[in-house]
């Protein structure tokens, strides 16, 4: 019993270190192909991997609080415990019944944990930063709350691990009719959760000097770093487990290990995929104001999801 205590804890810690890994190769990969977009030739590739270990190397002598120390250590326990509960390759080590509310729960939990710490600090820029992030959280969750109900009740299933399994041999939703046009949606939903512009709004750096982020530094904002390279991760991969079929393409009962290699590989090709279309549009678009953000999730990116959600639920009564 306790050895397979021990094994589980080892399991879920080393699933959070591949995800931290990973999210470092993302940042230095994003800065690397942003640089080339340019025309710029850019900082290393694993350069996401020396800026954490410089800023967790630094002493910290800033603090607003107990509030602002815990802020970071929340936001960074927060994506992880998210991160755990998605099938990655089609392996789930904390996937249950209605999990899919319970992720969307738990994403909402590090940008709380974020305003907390920032609010704390007491500077108006981080203030004007939490503002314009939390509106745009609830801008951009309004689209894709509807078009997740819609796949729940395409597949009858609020389990995303069954989610999956069901896509499972190229069956992806994404060949659907229906969901093509809600990845689209969902895609532009994810622009906004991986802040990337237009969606940039809380940042901004030109404007409010970096927003919730202007107060800290040292390993505070290592952290920060680790949770916005984490969260990376965790919602690349929320895409393509609803629209990619997980990244599954070979049985494991059939093929072993082997297929489980080949499943992580086709999993890290097919995030990295969904976070450079990303990167595309971060690289040639202007950020919007709040106000365009919000007509944009409100006016056209909800309504179309309304509408395929019409669509769907017409679809199953008929």
């Amino acid at each position: 019993m306790v050895i397979e205590i021990i094994e589980k804890i080892l399991l879920l810690s080393g699933m959070v270190a591949l995800g931290f890994i990973i999210g470092m190769f993302f940042n230095g990969f994003a800065r690397k192909v942003t640089a080339r977009i340019h025309n710029r030739v850019g900082p290393p590739i694993y350069q996401g991997y020396l800026d954490v270990f410089k800023l967790f190397a630094k002493k910290t002598n800033i603090s607003h609080g107990w509030i602002f120390d815990l802020a970071a250590l929340f936001s960074v326990a927060g994506i992880a415990l998210a991160f755990l509960f998605l099938p990655v390759a089609g392996i789930s080590l904390l996937s249950t019944e209605g999990d899919l509310f319970l992720i969307l729960y738990l994403l909402a939990i590090p940008a709380l944990g974020f305003a907390l710490g920032a609010g704390a600090s007491g500077n108006p820029n981080a203030a004007v930063g939490i503002m314009r992030a939390l509106m745009l959280m609830l801008a951009y969750e309004l689209p894709l709350v509807m078009v997740i109900v819609a796949m729940m009740v395409h597949y009858n299933t609020t389990s995303l691990a069954t989610l999956v399994q069901m896509q499972s041999n190229f069956k992806w939703a994404l060949f659907v009719p229906q969901f093509f046009i809600g990845a689209i949606i969902v895609d532009m939903a994810l622009q906004g959760m991986l802040m990337e512009k237009p969606f940039d709004i809380a940042i901004a750096p030109h404007e409010i000097a970096s927003g919730p982020m202007v107060e800290f530094g040292g390993k505070h904002l290592g952290a920060l770093m680790l949770y916005k390279m984490m969260a990376i991760v965790v919602e690349t991969t929320l895409f393509v487990d609803l629209f990619l079929g997980g990244g599954v393409v070979l049985s494991v009962e059939q093929y072993g290990w082997i297929a489980y290699l080949v499943n992580f590989l086709v999993w890290f090709a097919l995030i990295t995929f969904v976070f450079f279309l990303a990167l595309l549009i971060n690289a040639v678009f202007p950020r919007f104001r709040i106000e365009q953000a919000l007509k944009f999730y409100w006016k056209y990116d909800a309504l179309a999801a309304l509408l395929l959600l019409i669509w769907v639920y017409a679809g199953v009564s008929i």
